[in-house]
């Protein structure tokens, strides 16, 4: 069930935007929002979010991918969109970051 947390739902909103190949860092989505501080709460959007959002497309600012236990799901996702890896795992963020349209 999704919370009826109107700043989880403009999360989401951007989310479900984020380009096949693309990935955008939870600190840019609360940018996005215009509370640049909100990255912790985006974090937390992301924990509950509902199914069949791009949650893999969402990652760390140095492109490391989180998820605990998801995290190889993640990954995998990402590889299958040709989302390019840097040598030490982590996304190259340079080359397939989303900023928003």
């Amino acid at each position: 069930m999704q919370p009826k947390n109107p700043f989880f739902s403009q999360v989401y909103e951007i989310v479900r935007q984020i380009p096949l190949g693309k990935v955008v860092s939870y600190g840019q989505i609360a940018r996005m929002l215009g509370n640049p501080r909100a990255s912790r709460q985006v974090g937390y959007a992301m924990r509950c979010c509902p199914e069949g959002l791009p949650w893999q497309r969402v990652v760390m600012a140095d492109g490391s991918i989180t998820g605990g236990l998801h995290s190889e799901m993640r990954q995998m996702l990402l590889e299958s969109e040709h989302v390019p890896f840097l040598p030490d795992g982590r996304v190259d963020m340079k080359q397939c970051g989303w900023y928003g349209d």
